[in-house]
């Protein structure tokens, strides 16, 4: 025992009192703030002077229907949230041009030029298909833009139907009052614990913890591997074997790296939470105001307590195997390539993330998170976003903890045959050996 903890304080301290470790420690929070908060800002400002209103609309219904459009689209650039922004340049006017349906031929080619000329956005065709199928036509440099295109489709379905109801014998007044309704939606957790904040929030939250223990497990698990294949490229490994067992020096090598990591998440977890109650004042400052407000979902003991595990039995389960890699290998290219099904199994939790998410409680993601291999990850992503019966947290980590016992089982017979050998990788047939005989 006393040579266990031995070589677990010799790992924590290396790595603790490394300027990277500092380095990282302190600018970590700083760097998965502006990773998840810089995109929507540059975003935001991005968008500011994207103005969709500034097309030109050629109406050969003969109806109107163009200056209901540019009407709409009006009412929608001041209702957009972007142009709350401070800075936010407005939208000019939508130019609604009645053409006859024989030249609109020539209108079209003149609003091309004028596009290429960069006199407007685009243009927008209205003609008898559109009141007789409901088909419109658009071109322009911001036909590409998702969120543009749908603003015009929806102006143009608020159109018709406003249209239609205007031939049905409503007065134009009523027709604007009936059709321009603003939704502003929240929505709010409840469980058996009562209201649990923000939906939102909970959503966004249970993703930055998943690819938070995501980066630790790989980045810690491989310096596991690291350490392993320097030891052995360097021979000291065949030095400290003399005085202490391959197990002892295996497990005190994974518990002393984990301990680095499990601090390193402890601090970045107190860093986040004082940076997210200062949001609402960043977000002022930054020229967000859909952020201000924004509060952080409340994480209890025992939540918390089965993050810790998780992360633990991730960590571990992983670090055994990427150990189990560097005894088998004699060099960092070899590594790179037996590493990769590891490497794969640990991405496989990553890339279901967003369905997951759709769906927290759906078969996929209940079934991902009994799967000791992708527990780690997508367990914590599901508990953060919705509330998961306690009997799957058990399975979960029960399935864990088992898959562990056998990672170390197995890794600690290959790590101790493997540290001393040099020469071609083994084979599967050869590792089986190993690890029945050592």
């Amino acid at each position: 025992m006393a040579k266990l903890w031995v070589v677990i304080t010799r790992e924590y301290l290396e790595r603790v009192r490394s300027k990277w470790f500092i380095f990282m420690t302190i600018f970590g929070p700083v760097f998965m703030l502006a990773v998840f908060v810089l995109p929507g800002y540059m975003t935001m400002r991005g968008l500011k002077d994207a103005q969709v209103g500034r097309i030109h609309i050629l109406d050969a219904t003969g109806t109107g229907l163009g200056q209901r459009v540019a009407s709409h689209l009006e009412r929608q650039e001041q209702n957009s949230p972007l142009a709350k922004v401070p800075g936010a340049v407005p939208a000019l006017p939508s130019v609604v041009e009645p053409v006859n349906p024989r030249g609109l031929a020539a209108a079209e080619s003149i609003a091309t030029r004028l596009v290429m000329e960069k006199q407007a956005q685009g243009y927008l065709i209205l003609d008898s298909l559109t009141l007789r199928a409901h088909k419109v036509r658009y071109a322009g440099r911001n036909a590409s833009s998702i969120a543009q295109m749908g603003l015009i489709e929806s102006a143009v379905r608020q159109s018709l139907m406003a249209s239609r109801m205007q031939d049905a014998g409503l007065a134009p007044a009523r027709i604007d009052s009936l059709t321009s309704v603003k939704v502003d939606m929240t929505a709010e957790r409840i469980d058996d614990r009562g209201r649990g904040g923000s939906g939102l929030v909970s959503a966004i939250f249970g993703v930055v913890i998943a690819i938070l223990l995501y980066m630790m497990i790989m980045i810690y698990g491989q310096n596991v591997l690291r350490g392993v294949l320097e030891e052995k490229m360097t021979r000291v490994a065949e030095v400290v074997m003399a005085s202490v067992k391959p197990d002892i020096l295996l497990a005190g090598k994974i518990l002393g790296v984990g301990a680095v990591g499990l601090t390193q998440q402890l601090i970045w977890f107190g860093s986040a939470a004082l940076l997210f109650g200062y949001g609402a004042t960043m977000a002022k400052a930054m020229g967000v105001p859909q952020m201000q407000g924004v509060t952080l979902p409340t994480i209890s003991a025992p939540l918390f307590l089965a993050l810790v595990f998780f992360f633990l039995f991730g960590y571990v389960l992983y670090s055994a195997m990427f150990a189990a890699v560097g005894a088998m290998v004699g060099s960092q290219e070899e590594a790179q390539q037996a590493a990769g099904p590891v490497v794969m199994l640990l991405v496989s939790s990553v890339i279901f993330i967003q369905p997951i998410m759709l769906n927290p409680s759906g078969t996929l993601a209940v079934t991902m998170s009994l799967i000791p291999f992708t527990a780690p990850i997508v367990m914590p992503l599901r508990m953060s976003a919705v509330q998961v019966p306690t009997y799957e947290i058990g399975m979960s980590l029960v399935g864990v903890a088992l898959t562990c016992w056998l990672a170390i089982w197995a890794s600690a017979r290959i790590y101790r045959v493997g540290l001393l050998m040099t020469g071609k990788r083994p084979s599967l047939r050869e590792l089986a050996r190993w690890i029945k005989y050592a």
